[in-house]
């Protein structure tokens, strides 16, 4: 039986997957992307299929994938999903379909517990809080049972410990083979594991940093499968820009100070004047960063195609970052005499270098097709990227590599990837334009399950007083359901605005609990929000940004509202988009009908993906930008989401709302 008789097989009513999982049920759409999927595996081309909500696109690609007996490298957004793929469907797949494969999960290096960075971290007294402390301590003692050293594993350690970069390393600072752990090193336990395995779950940040510097010991992986499936590939182009560029940030460079000094004191003392060294590079840092001046909450980022970034004086700029690159530079001599002494000394002689150099290479004039900014936050990083992937995904994805014989097949599916037939919006950044491109329409009843409303009485996006009368409306509608509100907003500010007025807006006797993003780590976030539906518990009204427009999971009746406080635009101003900006007005293209209105169909089309996530699943949609109805662009918008029925007026707003609150949404198990 050839693949795709195979994968037609085990979609059928009555094949391999109706009997063995209990939740699969047959879909026309799922099964067409699996024999899409069978096809450019057995082809050994190019597939992007956009799979809408509830198409169950991650049995479309596995199921294949795993019965094609051939070796595959999955890759997707975050390392949450990579857990939920290597934990859940893949042992529930290989199990139901009787196959005698091997998986591996393999994260960055940044996930895994160094042991050797764990006993400096002990020895420095780093730890000098007691609540650091403890956790190093609690480090201390789960690093004595665990097998693969993930600290995602560590029940209880907080995302955001101040611990973990003390207890993990970086590409910077990993010894290598000179490490006195390596032959325990969970890093490299890891990656012997993936080149064991036949199916090898990553993430696309771990993909595309091995992509851009193959060298640092994961070149074996990619040449070894022969399937390669990018799922969540709506994220490749920006997560690919960040790595195929360069940075520098004064963040890295005190992390250099702190283990200069350490290593100096602890391993050298009296060899060199360690404090002054460390103290000189310090001092650089700073003054590089002072030159930037404060930064708005949240950060920014500052066009920089010059001799220095915009609105940062030019002589002030370049010569504090010649100062930093001469500190490093004196570093790196003092260090280059010292490797008899240890192999951290070498490392940190190759750091000092590598740092010196990326101040050089900002001195210099950016590159002509490249497009360079400076962040400002607490700390600097400076960046030069491409403006997109498409050069390197054409020349060393797609293309063979030398000694190769025979090309791989490339699957990138998403429930996202454009507002056209062909998908544009993510194939032309990604170099892809000539792949065959499937969309699957999502099975969902969205014009029964859900409505959507566009308030007209708002004032315009842009008003001051918009965020408070969406914060208003918010305060007037969540109370109907007892909570269940997810609010979105496009900027920080927003967010911060909208959080902190909504308190006082709802009624005093209503019960509710307001959650805001950075009040809690994610994960508990979205725990306390599903909470808000248990009998005793508060209804919750959760109001988030950024991360929050995807990847969130909420079904049933835990959420029945969605609240979008503006048209997701990219941000004007944002040095990487008037890049992009200027790029298509060159080609005599239109940005705004190009560019800036299918990002934002793509993100509204993600925000507004948060409501419906089972076939059983009700609610609305709230978007509170009059643009919506006002404009000629608002009408490609609405196209872009699901068929949802469109609510004309408030009463009929109000109306659905009640709908809601005696209707069962409950998923049928």
């Amino acid at each position: 039986m050839n693949l795709h008789d195979a994968v037609r097989a085990a979609f059928a009513p009555e094949g391999v997957l109706a009997r063995t999982v209990d939740e699969f049920h047959p879909r026309s759409g799922q099964t067409d992307m699996a024999l899409a999927v069978a096809e450019a595996i057995e082809q050994r081309s190019v597939l992007v299929a956009e799979a809408g909500t509830g198409v169950g696109k991650t049995y479309a690609y596995l199921v294949p994938a795993l019965l094609s007996g051939e070796r595959v490298l999955l890759s997707t957004a975050t390392k949450t999903l990579q857990d939920q793929l290597y934990g859940r469907d893949l042992p529930r797949l290989i199990e139901a379909l009787g196959l005698p494969l091997r998986a591996a999960l393999l994260k960055g290096r940044a996930s895994y517990l160094c042991l050797h960075r764990m006993e400096l971290a002990r020895q420095e007294g780093a730890m000098a809080a007691p609540q650091a402390a403890f956790a190093l301590a609690r480090v201390e003692r789960w690093a004595q049972q665990t097998r693969s050293g993930d600290l995602s594993e560590l029940p209880g350690l907080d995302e955001r410990s101040p611990v973990i970069p003390l207890v993990t390393s970086t590409r910077d600072n990993c010894l290598g083979s000179n490490c006195p752990r390596y032959r325990e090193c969970h890093v490299n336990l890891a990656r012997r594991e993936a080149l064991a395995a036949d199916v090898v779950v990553i993430n696309h940040h771990l993909f595309f940093a091995d992509l851009a510097v193959r060298e640092s010991g994961m070149a074996e992986l990619l040449p070894s499968v022969s399937t390669v499936i990018f799922d969540e590939a709506h994220t490749l182009n920006e997560t690919g820009v960040q790595f195929l560029g360069r940075q520098l940030s004064t963040a890295q460079v005190l992390d250099f100070c702190r283990d200069l000094l350490a290593c100096g004191l602890q391993q050298a003392r009296g060899l060199a004047d360690w404090q002054q060294l460390t103290a000189d590079v310090e001092r650089a840092a700073r003054d590089l960063r002072l030159c930037a001046g404060r930064a708005p909450a949240g950060g920014s980022r500052h066009a920089w195609d010059g001799a220095a970034p915009e609105h940062i004086a030019a002589d002030s700029w370049v010569l504090a970052l010649g100062a930093l690159q001469r500190a490093c530079g004196e570093a790196r001599a003092a260090l280059e005499h010292m490797d008899e002494l240890g192999p951290d000394f070498a490392r940190l002689a190759e750091r000092a270098r590598a740092l010196a150099a990326l101040a050089d290479f900002f001195l210099a004039e950016r590159a002509p097709e490249a497009v360079r900014w400076l962040e400002v936050s607490q700390q600097l990083r400076l960046v030069e990227s491409p403006l997109d992937i498409a050069d390197a995904v054409q020349t060393r994805l797609l293309a063979p590599r030398e000694g190769e014989v025979s090309s791989r097949s490339w699957i990138f599916t998403s429930a996202t990837l454009g507002d056209d037939e062909r998908l544009s919006w993510f194939t032309e950044p990604c170099g892809l334009g000539d792949a065959r491109v499937l969309r699957v329409d999502s099975p969902f009843d969205y014009a029964r399950q859900a409505a959507v409303y566009v308030p007209r009485q708002l004032s315009k996006p842009n008003d001051p007083r918009h965020s408070d009368e969406v914060a208003a409306l918010v305060a007037r509608l969540a109370p109907v359901l007892g909570g269940r509100t997810l609010v979105l907003t496009t900027t920080l500010r927003a967010l911060r605005s909208i959080s902190a007025g909504l308190p006082q807006l709802l009624p005093p006797d209503c019960g509710l609990q307001v959650l805001s993003q950075g009040q809690l780590p994610k994960r508990e976030l979205l725990d306390r929000f599903r909470e808000g539906v248990l009998p005793g518990q508060p209804g919750c009204v959760l109001v988030a940004s950024a991360s929050f427009w995807e990847g969130v999971d909420i079904p049933g009746e835990a959420l029945q509202l969605v609240v979008i406080d503006k048209l997701p635009f990219p941000p004007p101003g944002d040095p990487l988009v008037q890049a992009r900006s200027r790029r298509l007005e060159a080609a005599g293209r239109s940005p705004f009908n190009d560019y800036h209105v299918p990002e934002a169909a793509v993100a509204l089309k993600q925000g507004a993906g948060r409501l419906i996530r089972r076939v059983s699943d009700q609610g609305v949609l709230v978007i509170c930008d009059t643009r919506l109805a006002s404009m000629g662009y608002g009408r490609r918008l609405l196209a872009a989401l699901p068929p949802m029925r469109r609510l004309a007026n408030e009463a009929e707003l109000d109306q659905r709302l009640l709908d809601l609150t005696t209707a069962s949404t409950t998923d049928p198990v």
